[in-house]
């Protein structure tokens, strides 16, 4: 069986497509798809409050795609969520009615809370029962939560993002509010270790020298973020070899990670191979078993 999850981010937007895999009483899910595409919806509405005539016609060919990539997997169940941009666009949910008639597929715009609980969902998977600190950052808003004995302690969303910050539309005092937040709720007695979920600490993690295959340290992301800001948008495509729109956002994504770690005094992070996508894929998988015990 096959499965599918849209992420449309403030970024990019992307479909992955996984197999569902039994192993005795275990399930587990293998990616056979994915795909990412640079749609950059927060430029529109961190700039002028909604999404232009040209992303609504670019999002709906993309949609198009994604669902015929759907067809030919013969994806038996899948979910679309948008996040930041399209929550906070004037016309995001006119956008989604339009999308759905368009292309039949429905958009469902999740607030922080849920994509913060998706996260969690595949995040918890990964932790022991010391605390953490996760970082989820995306193009419009940050993500956190923290986490003891494998238990969600708390959480909060923050309207800081990567787009965000490039676009220079952080929301006034958020940086204040995400710095008290951290300092009330992280027990400085206990050691804290960071988690961190994002397509740019997941590249960042592939540059940087590494504890083990999955830890590095503050000072490594700190030493790339400040490697990488050397380098004009130009070399950083062409030298580094970044991606346009991965190019531009990297340090300012850097430096919400940076910030939080400093906060929290947390000198290692956990970079797991999880984010929203598979947290919607678990989602996915959770209703069809469901709905076949119904049956």
């Amino acid at each position: 069986m096959k499965i599918a999850a849209i992420d449309i981010g403030s970024n990019a937007a992307r479909l992955q497509i996984s197999t569902v895999l039994h192993n005795a009483d275990a399930v587990s899910f293998k990616r056979v798809e994915y795909v990412r595409f640079p749609l950059r919806l927060g430029h529109d509405v961190f700039s002028f409050g909604s999404l232009t005539p040209e992303s609504i016609e670019r999002t709906t060919k993309l949609m198009q795609v994604y669902k015929l990539l759907m067809e030919l997997h013969e994806v038996e169940g899948y979910m679309a969520c948008a996040t930041s941009a399209m929550r906070e666009s004037e016309n995001g949910h006119a956008v989604a009615s339009y999308i759905k008639s368009e292309t039949g597929i429905p958009i469902h715009i999740i607030d922080g809370q849920k994509e913060a609980q998706l996260i969690n969902n595949v995040v918890v998977q990964a932790l022991d029962d010391r605390q953490y600190l996760h970082i989820d950052v995306g193009g419009g808003s940050t993500e956190l939560n923290l986490y003891l004995n494998r238990q969600k302690i708390n959480s909060k969303s923050f309207k800081i993002g990567s787009v965000r910050l490039l676009e220079g539309k952080e929301t006034k005092g958020a940086w204040t509010k995400m710095e008290h937040w951290i300092e009330e709720n992280v027990d400085s007695s206990r050691e804290i270790i960071a988690v961190g979920t994002g397509g740019n600490i997941s590249k960042l993690f592939n540059m940087v020298s590494k504890l083990s295959e999955t830890t590095t340290t503050l000072a490594e992301i700190k030493r790339m973020k400040n490697y990488i800001a050397h380098f004009s948008l130009d070399d950083r495509i062409n030298k580094l070899r970044l991606n346009a729109d991965r190019a531009d956002v990297i340090v300012p994504a850097a430096e919400i990670y940076i910030c939080a770690m400093e906060w929290a005094g947390a000198q290692t992070i956990v970079v797991p191979d999880l984010g929203l996508k598979d947290g919607i894929i678990q989602l996915v998988f959770e209703q069809l078993s469901k709905r076949k015990k119904r049956k």
